[in-house]
């Protein structure tokens, strides 16, 4: 097994300073939650900006610890239900290639079929099997930088699925933490091979995550077949009910250390956009804006009977 590696140190700290970042990207999947979201120069609306107050006045205390009490969550009750809407649900995500930074594109093949998901078998390679009972809908879509002045091209794939419940997406994160004990080499294809596996998770609340419900950080070493030497490899899942984001970053040759640590927090920030997205449609906020159309709708019915 590896040690940590510097560049998933550096993701960590990016998780846990997700919670304090400011800005947004108009359009993006930031629109209508206060809170968190990846850092960097962009973030989640909503986020205590002092741009937003009266001259001369400061944020408020309270308004931005209450801005870290909750994570990104999507509420089971919100959750879509049938395979049917859990596929409109995943395909209706933005996805954005420039969430991964400038220069992204969406690669080819993009999306895979929704009734499938990657299992790793006895043997420690990862194979495409049809969806569990467990799980409705499960999307992986591909996006590339592409490579430029002697740096190879780096690609990522991020999986959104809903499951069917919370329990469900919770044993698929203690599966996929139990993964990199069982297999630290993996095959991943034909032609790739992942390599002395570090794995963590943290609960939202507890050392770095400060966006999710649960989030889990691997890290390793890619070998091509044919290829000298080894490359970064990094894996992000973060939990939100029943849903579950991840993404693998594969950072090709002739990049810096320095290089690899900014592309793979900029790869933990894009699933954090997701992740705010996804919050958006379901989350805490969204459950409340539903409770108080239901409650005011009520009322408003009473008031017409008294009519």
């Amino acid at each position: 097994m590896t040690e940590w590696r510097p560049v998933v140190a550096a993701v960590a700290g990016t998780l846990l300073l997700a919670g304090c970042s400011s800005g947004a990207d108009g359009g993006s999947a930031d629109e209508g939650r206060s809170g968190k979201g990846g850092a960097g120069s962009s973030a989640p609306a909503g986020s205590a900006d002092p741009s937003d107050a009266p001259d001369g006045a400061e944020p408020s205390a309270s308004a931005a610890a209450a801005a870290e009490d909750e994570p990104y969550t999507m509420a089971e009750e919100l959750a879509p239900r049938t395979r049917s809407a859990a596929v409109a649900f995943v395909r209706g995500l933005t996805g954005r290639a420039d969430n991964f930074g400038t220069g992204f594109r969406k690669a080819q093949p993009y999306e895979s079929d929704p009734a499938e998901w990657a299992v790793l078998d006895e043997n420690c390679v990862w194979q495409r099997q049809p969806l569990p009972d467990t799980a409705l809908a499960s999307l992986t879509r591909r996006f590339e930088l592409p490579g430029s002045g002697g740096k190879g091209p780096v690609q990522v794939s991020m999986t959104v699925t809903v499951h069917k419940d919370t329990t469900a997406a919770r044993r698929d994160m203690a599966v996929s933490l139990e993964e990199a004990l069982r297999c630290p080499n993996q095959r991943l294809n034909a032609t790739e091979r992942v390599r002395g596996l570090y794995s963590r998770a943290d609960p939202f609340s507890e050392a770095r995550n400060g966006i999710t419900d649960d989030d889990l950080v691997e890290s390793g070493e890619l070998v091509v077949d044919g290829t000298k030497g080894a490359l970064p490899f990094d894996w992000f899942k973060y939990r939100l009910g029943p849903v579950t984001v991840a993404a693998t970053d594969r950072i090709g040759a002739g990049h810096t250390d320095e290089e690899a640590t900014r592309i793979a927090s900029q790869v933990a920030q894009g699933v954090a956009y997701t992740a705010a997205e996804i919050d958006s449609i379901g989350g805490n906020t969204a459950r409340d804006d539903a409770e108080g159309k239901d409650s005011s709708g009520g009322a408003d019915d009473a008031e017409a009977g008294d009519e």
